[in-house]
């Protein structure tokens, strides 16, 4: 279509991006401080800008215009007029070609090159107008398809209390899978190839948790560098599926590993970035956001309205009090939800997301929009709960509907089975479900998301293999990812071929997953922790889109008793609803059953007094959990079955202990379902009677259950 013959209507104002209307495609897009917006578009390839014309319709700050005959998977993208006075905060330049903010889709690669810039890069022009055209390097929008088959499944809408995460990536998880086809690994569709299902299946994983999947560019510095922003976390558009991860059609390739997932039972969060775009700080390039209205859509520094508040670290922060902002934010989550089929969402840096200013507000307008919403009210919300703001870390502090990464759980387990002093009362508050965080109007254990290891830090295998971190491959002379790493690498620094060494964390590893898997909250493993999957002590492998952070399927085989570990974990937890518990424990004899749901055990097998928690030097605890109050009042309604009664037994000690066993509450006898002392998870049958001595080897764990 030649400029001169392009013909476009007012058109409307709503919904805003490019739809199919009738026999053509409607614009719409939000610009407060601009004067007008252009519609540029371009031939298939994506290499020749074909019309251009400015959108004549405007209501209120909304720009729009209709253009007859127009079809989905046109490309296009805006430039936009206004005031270039970076001291008032406004950076338009009609030069550049902008990404439509609502784009399902990008067509062509991102170039770092100095047109993207909106100001010049001379060194005695640092705030000048650039006037070169960016449109050569700059990705393209696609007017969306409206016709999207329906899904064959529906969502599994799996309580919380029954919920088992498994974080990954999408390329990383299938990159080296030697069943996966070659064109498939690394893909959408390579998750969904049936041995990664059956694998999933039989550790008994009820949702993946993917990492950012929204359209994603890699920093100038990594580029330049040779690496890449391998997690995702750096958007350049909200709505478009990451290209990078389909073979064609990223949209259906995405819908159809949804739509599959969902067949097997599984959910699918989307870890989800909405604190901040990569277009980065001041400095940063005008993909977007910057050039469509960047006092509107970016927190701007109030002292000097050149430079963007950073609450992120990435450089920029969204103004999501801007309610047409948040309106952006909103109908992305709806279109993730709805059009997408995606189950839940994990929100980076959530505290970014309820700031209002530079304060923090629990019941702003973003949580309140969601609570109301009757698409995301039904969704699995999880937040990271804090950003690099000030006061930014707020664990405990989010809405009832939302649940939150548990930082505290992570170092706490952690610093217990390292054997730290005076660990113990934290410890016990932990593994009951963190009430001293949650505990408030309307929340429950569902509200912590319980996690030793997570992508952002060590792997498990690091976690008991390495004290520093050794991030060198990272280009920044080991400068960059945190010291704190609450790790303890058995007596010898990285890789070894000590067998005792060996076995210890073998042990240890088995210590940290049973702990996770059998605490109250709703836990979560990071891919590949369950087969020892090692980043070299790389605590920060964000930029190591390589064998670094892909996972080494070789290791599932030579490590199987492991994962057969996990996998009886897992069937444990969900055979028995003591361990997932739907409100937090008391503590206190019930009026029903007049039984404890939970008693805390000494080595000698009289409950803990106040002076054995004070005590710095106590390692060793017993669980005693029983099913009180789960066939009354804190029942699930899945279960058919309340369970019975289970005696946990921790020793972090680095010396053997001999627990005197309690007298069962229900049945005769305990019995060992399981002790990480041995390689593999054996239910014995022999049974203890009260009074038994039970020997526990240094750092190891057991847990007994009743028999009749």
């Amino acid at each position: 279509m030649k400029h001169q013959n392009l013909k476009i209507y007012p058109g409307s104002p709503i919904p805003l991006g490019a739809h199919c209307v009738g026999e053509g495609v409607n614009f719409a897009v939000y610009s407060r401080h601009s004067d007008a917006a252009e519609l540029c578009l371009f031939e298939p390839e994506g290499r020749e800008e074909v019309a251009r014309v400015t959108l004549p319709g405007r209501s209120g700050d909304i720009w729009h215009g209709f253009v007859p005959g127009l079809k989905a998977g046109q490309l296009y993208g805006y430039r936009v007029t206004g005031p270039y006075k970076p001291r008032q905060g406004h950076r338009f330049n009609r030069d550049k070609l902008l990404i439509d903010p609502y784009t399902r889709a990008l067509h062509g690669n991102f170039q770092w090159r100095d047109e993207i810039f909106g100001y010049s890069h001379e060194a005695d022009e640092e705030w000048n107008l650039d006037p070169r055209d960016s449109a050569p390097c700059t990705p393209k929008s696609v007017v969306p398809d409206p016709q999207m088959p329906p899904f064959r499944h529906p969502k599994p809408e799996t309580s919380w209390s029954e919920t088992i995460i498994y974080e990954l990536h999408v390329k990383g998880f299938t990159k080296l899978h030697p069943e996966v086809p070659d064109d498939l690994r690394g893909t959408y569709l390579g998750l969904v190839h049936p041995v990664i299902l059956g694998y999933l299946r039989d550790i008994g994983i009820t949702a993946v948790e993917l990492l950012p999947c929204q359209a994603f560019i890699s920093e100038e510095r990594l580029a330049s560098q040779g690496l890449s922003n391998y997690w995702g976390y750096n958007p350049l558009a909200f709505f478009a599926p990451h290209p990078g991860y389909a073979r064609s059609d990223p949209v259906a390739e995405f819908r159809q590993m949804v739509d599959v997932f969902h067949g097997e039972g599984i959910e699918v969060i989307l870890d989800v970035v909405f604190n901040h775009t990569g277009e980065g700080g001041e400095q940063g390039p005008t993909l977007s956001f910057r050039g469509i209205d960047n006092r509107s859509y970016y927190l701007l520094d109030p002292a000097d309205l050149r430079r963007t508040v950073n609450f992120s670290g990435c450089g920029n922060t969204l103004d999501i009090s801007n309610p047409e902002v948040l309106r952006l934010v909103m109908d992305c989550l709806r279109f993730w939800c709805s059009d997408m089929g995606v189950d839940g969402f994990r929100f980076d840096l959530a505290t970014s997301l309820g700031r209002r200013g530079a304060a923090f507000d629990p019941l702003g307008a973003f949580f309140s929009a969601v609570h109301q919403d009757p698409v995301l009210g039904r969704a699995k919300l999880i937040a990271e709960p804090w950003d690099l703001g000030p006061e930014g870390y707020r664990l405990g502090q989010f809405p009832p509907l939302w649940s939150e990464w548990n930082d505290r759980y992570r170092e706490t387990v952690r610093s217990f089975w390292r054997g730290d002093p005076a660990k113990l009362p934290e410890f016990a508050e932990r593994i009951a479900g963190s009430s001293d965080y949650f505990r408030n109007p309307g929340r429950h254990p569902r509200a912590t998301i319980n996690y030793v290891a997570c992508h952002d830090g060590f792997t498990l295998r690091d976690v008991v293999s390495y004290e520093r971190k050794h991030n060198e491959a990272n280009l920044e002379a080991n400068r960059d990812g945190s010291h704190h790493n609450v790790s303890w690498n058995s007596g010898r620094e990285g890789e070894t071929d000590d067998p005792e060494i060996l076995r210890l964390r073998r042990r240890q590893r088995r210590n940290l997953l049973a702990t996770v898997l059998l605490s109250q909250g709703v836990p979560m493993l990071m891919a590949g922790d369950e087969f020892g999957r090692s980043q070299g002590g790389n605590n920060n492998a964000y930029c190591q889109d390589n064998e670094i952070s892909w996972l080494d399927w070789n290791l599932a085989g030579n490590e199987a008793e492991m994962v057969q570990f996990v996998s009886f974990l897992n069937r444990i937890r969900k055979e028995n609803p003591v361990f997932r518990r739907i409100s937090f424990l008391e503590g206190v004899i019930h009026p029903v059953s007049s039984l404890k749901d939970v008693t805390w055990l000494r080595e000698d097998g009289e409950e803990m007094a106040e002076s054995d928690w004070r005590n710095p030097e106590r390692r060793t605890l017993g669980v005693l959990l029983d099913r009180t109050g789960v066939d009354i009042r804190h029942r699930n309604p899945h279960d058919r079955d309340p369970g019975g009664s289970f005696l946990l037994l921790f020793n972090a000690a680095s010396s053997e202990v001999e627990f005197t066993l309690p007298a069962p509450i229900r049945g005769d006898r305990w019995r060992v379902v399981f002790d990480t002392r041995e390689k593999t998870a054996t239910t014995t049958e022999t049974g203890f009677c009260q009074g038994h001595v039970y020997g526990m080897s240094e750092r190891s764990m057991a847990v007994l259950g009743e028999s009749a």
